[in-house]
């Protein structure tokens, strides 16, 4: 395997084009991000956000379809939150230009007299593309600043797998004041479970054991192949009880920012995606979303997730805000052995991303083929 980072090499020299604290890391455009929940646009009201440092105004229009729009006014510079929806088009609150909700096209400027020469049409507001999946409104954000510069088509926008017609959803989210690096490799980290998420309903310090895992290349990431899941973990235990049937989980990291995880254990089936999305460069937020089919106990896993769910994140979300002041002060970091392999491939995965577009040529996958790591958690 091409091993792009040794052990104990430090974060800022992983390729990231991060600082040492990770604070000014560098955040990939090109993709699609979950920017708001489904549930708080409605038609004829705009929400103002923000996305990648990127001020952003969001809505629905006349057809109940979600809209991304920069929120700044080419003319002033004015937030078109502050404006209202037109008919098709936002209006700005300043001067009453409007501009098309999709295309950012200007369509009015009431200043204008008959004999003007400007062609308004020529002027846009910067839109982006909009699709609504899984409860959540995914907004795509360009390498180009301007929405006229898209390469159609665009891929579509990520969707939780679902193995079936009927199953249950749950979503949470939390914000974590660290930058997107920081929270991803977090994410995929093997060993803090036992420190970070000691429960009677999860696990114990005690229960530490070692762990062979194999991982191997996908197309923008990897995985971690399928396997029995840690019997040190009580939820896995009762599910094996319940269907008399071994657990089997899959989990997927994929660029940008996606981890995916699927359980089956006979005729159920768990399917969870779990995001970190750069709201700042210094803030970014996890949003976990899961789809499940449990009969004739999915009400149940639904009760128990609703429960125990925020808990488990306000866990991780804690030690990210105990870390963010260790950040403050730009220590020089680490990645080491096995346990920190994931994080290295990621940033290997972003750096080879970036180059690829930069040079106009194919990514390099850093994995060369399939690898087992081993590490104690």
């Amino acid at each position: 395997m091409n091993e792009p980072i040794k052990s104990g090499e430090s974060v800022a020299d992983a390729g990231s084009g991060s600082s040492p604290s990770g604070r000014d890391s560098e955040m990939l455009f090109g993709f699609w991000y979950p920017a708001i929940r489904s549930r708080e646009l409605s038609r004829g009201r705009m929400k103002p956000t923000l996305l990648m440092d990127i001020p952003l105004v969001m809505g629905r229009d006349q057809e109940s379809k979600p809209f991304a729009m920069r929120d700044s006014c080419p003319h002033r510079g004015m937030p078109l939150s502050f404006g209202r929806i037109e008919g098709g088009s936002v209006e700005c609150s300043y001067h009453g230009w409007q501009f098309d909700t999709h295309s950012g096209q200007c369509a009015i400027i009431p200043s204008l007299t008959s004999d003007s020469t400007l062609k308004c049409d020529r002027i846009f507001a910067d839109a982006f593309p909009c699709e609504e999946r899984d409860e959540y409104v995914w907004v795509f954000v360009p390498d180009s600043p301007t929405s006229r510069s898209f390469k159609q088509p665009l891929p579509p926008s990520p969707e939780l797998p679902k193995f079936g017609e009927r199953f249950r959803l749950v979503h949470f989210q939390a914000e974590m004041p660290v930058s997107v690096d920081q929270g991803i490799i977090g994410l995929m980290d093997p060993a803090h479970g036992p420190f970070v998420h000691q429960s009677w309903w999860w696990r114990s310090r005690r229960s530490i054991h070692e762990k062979q895992k194999a991982f191997e290349p996908i197309p923008m990431g990897f995985r971690m192949s399928a396997h029995t899941p840690s019997s040190n973990s009580a939820p896995y235990k009762l599910l094996k009880a319940l269907y008399k049937a071994p657990v089997t989980t899959v989990i997927d990291f994929v660029l940008p920012n996606m981890r995916f995880e699927q359980i089956r254990c006979g005729r159920a089936w768990f399917s969870s995606r779990a995001t970190v999305t750069p709201i700042r460069r210094d803030l970014c937020r996890l949003d976990f979303c899961a789809a499940w089919h449990v009969p004739p106990v999915g009400g149940a896993i639904g009760t128990a997730l609703r429960f125990f769910g925020p808990r488990f994140i306000h866990q991780d979300t804690d030690t990210m805000t105990k870390q963010s002041i260790g950040l403050k002060h730009q220590p020089k970091l680490m990645l080491i052995d096995d346990a920190d392999r994931p994080a290295k491939w990621y940033f290997a995965l972003k750096a080879a991303c970036l180059e690829s577009r930069r040079s106009g040529t194919p990514m390099v996958h850093p994995m060369a083929g399939p690898v087992v790591l081993r590490w104690r958690s």
